[in-house]
């Protein structure tokens, strides 16, 4: 099992977090003062600068208005 920023379900998951905040019509910035961190948490993760934990994971999910089981569904379609 790979842990590299660039696998296919890590590129899938941080598509799918910037099309969320994009419908959301959010900013960065509006993410990041949900989630009570810098905008510079939310364009690292958003450019794959920085991998995401579970619980950070949960948090985003809920900042963006999403269940995080919606999102691990879609991430389970991508081969890996």
């Amino acid at each position: 099992m790979s842990k590299s920023l660039r696998t296919p379900r890590q590129q899938r998951l941080q598509e799918l977090l910037i099309q969320l905040r994009k419908d959301k019509s959010l900013t960065q910035a509006e993410v990041a003062v949900r989630l009570g961190r810098p905008q510079s948490f939310v364009a690292k993760y958003e450019g794959g600068e920085r991998r995401l934990d579970v619980p950070e994971f949960i948090e985003v999910s809920e900042a963006l208005g999403t269940d995080p089981l919606d999102i691990l569904k879609e991430l389970c379609r991508v081969r890996p």
